[in-house]
C-alpha cells in the first residue's frame, strides 16, 4: 500500500513514495505550490520567532526523522 499525505493547500491526496511523488510535492502540483509560495510572499504566514542557536539541534533532529522516514 502506497504512503500518501494531503497536498498542504487544496487537500488532495499526494503519493510519498519516490517513484510516484510529484515534482511539486508535497504539494499535489505546481498550482498549489505557487498559491502557498503567494500566500508567504503575501504575509498571510509567518514565522513565529526568529531561529535562534538553539533552535539549531531541534531542527537536525526533526529533519533526521524525515531522512529516516524516506
Amino acid at each position: 500500500m502506497a504512503k500518501v499525505l494531503l497536498c498542504p493547500a487544496c487537500k488532495a491526496v499526494v503519493p510519498v513514495e519516490k517513484g510516484l511523488r510529484p515534482s511539486s510535492f508535497p504539494f499535489c502540483g505546481s498550482r498549489c505550490r505557487m498559491a502557498d509560495l503567494g500566500r508567504w510572499f503575501g504575509e498571510e504566514y509567518k514565522v513565529p520567532q526568529p531561529i535562534g542557536p538553539d533552535d539549531h539541534e531541534a531542527i537536525e533532529e526533526v529533519l533526521a526523522g524525515q531522512l529516516a522516514e524516506s
